[in-house]
């Protein structure tokens, strides 16, 4: 089967094209068709030093979430399962490929009505971003700060925070970024790229209530000092390279929470198949930027890398 290898960490042209053994279903597992592959920054930072939640070493093939068809059901597996269409998270590998074999279990089938794509575009982002939102629960008329809000998680979270009846300010890099935020709801867009954005911030909101921290770093600091009391800060990203330093005794002394909890893999399953169900319905729409093939899976790194892109990046395997 085609498949891109990972043989080295370094830069985008250490993913090589090439061709690897089809997978079988083993016990209790299934063969997915792969139609689209899912990118996530983290992959990004994998690839390029082997740091992230992955713990496996090249040469390997990458990828952490797929979409497709089930051809094949494995011994004790469901027989009934093939032929549904899927989205699947892996164990960190073997996404880039056209067919991964993966645990009935982890499997989760996709909504009628909705596309591979929109639902693989869902599988991590939609997760995150409604784990996020059912733990700040934000509040009608709260405001809501949401970093890299062009973003997969980002757009999503600005939709969501809608819906609960927050008022969104939506921090990103550059005008297109900033147009697609106030087009999925945002009601203050500032460019995080200027050294004056917080207090923009400042003069639009006084002030905000909720931090959904994508970025770490100085940035995530600024956003903090935001905060009233009563605020909540939840870290969930480090695209500057580390996460934002608050001091406990400061967050105490300020009466703001800064959390992030480590839900067990049912609740995650939990998050993913309510994104699913609220973009079947027609309430959340995952923003698809960009889309490769799989044989461009360097491009595709590239391109996230160069934090030109918007929303989703995908790559199209089928």
């Amino acid at each position: 089967m085609r498949a891109v290898w990972l043989k080295e960490f370094g830069e985008p042209e250490v993913l090589v094209a090439g061709e690897a053994p089809d997978p079988e279903p083993g016990e209790g597992q299934v063969l997915v068709d792969v139609a689209f592959a899912n990118i996530t920054f983290v992959e990004t930072q994998f690839r390029r030093s082997g740091w992230g939640p992955f713990t496996a070493q090249p040469p390997l093939i990458p990828g952490n979430g797929v979409g497709g068809v089930i051809t094949r059901v494995g011994p004790g597996a469901d027989p009934g399962l093939a032929g549904q269409r899927v989205v699947s998270s892996l164990n960190g590998t073997g996404g880039y490929a056209e067919r991964v074999a993966v645990d009935a279990g982890a499997v989760l089938e996709v909504p009628e009505g909705l596309g591979l794509d929109d639902a693989v575009a869902l599988l991590a982002d939609g997760r995150t971003a409604t784990m996020l939102v059912s733990w700040a629960r934000p509040r009608g008329g709260e405001w809501v700060l949401v970093e890299a809000a062009a973003g997969g998680v980002g757009s999503l979270l600005v939709q969501l925070a809608r819906a609960a009846g927050a008022r969104v300010v939506a921090a990103a890099g550059g005008q297109r970024k900033l147009e697609l935020a106030r087009e999925l709801g945002a009601e203050v867009t500032v460019d995080y790229r200027d050294p004056g954005w917080a207090e923009r911030v400042r003069e639009a909101a006084g002030g905000v209530d909720v931090v959904f921290d994508a970025v770490g770093g100085d940035l995530g600091r600024a956003a903090f000092d935001l905060l009233g009391r009563g605020g909540r800060m939840l870290p969930f990203g480090a695209a500057s390279g580390s996460m934002a330093e608050i001091p406990e005794e400061l967050a105490a002394e300020r009466g703001v929470t800064v959390s992030w909890e480590r839900p067990a893999p049912e609740q995650l399953r939990a998050f993913a198949r309510s994104a699913l169900a609220e973009a079947a319905a027609g309430r959340l729409r995952p923003v698809i930027g960009q889309r490769f093939a799989l044989e461009r899976a360097a491009d595709a790194h590239a391109a996230i890398e160069s934090r030109a892109t918007i929303g989703k990046t995908l790559l199209e395997v089928a």
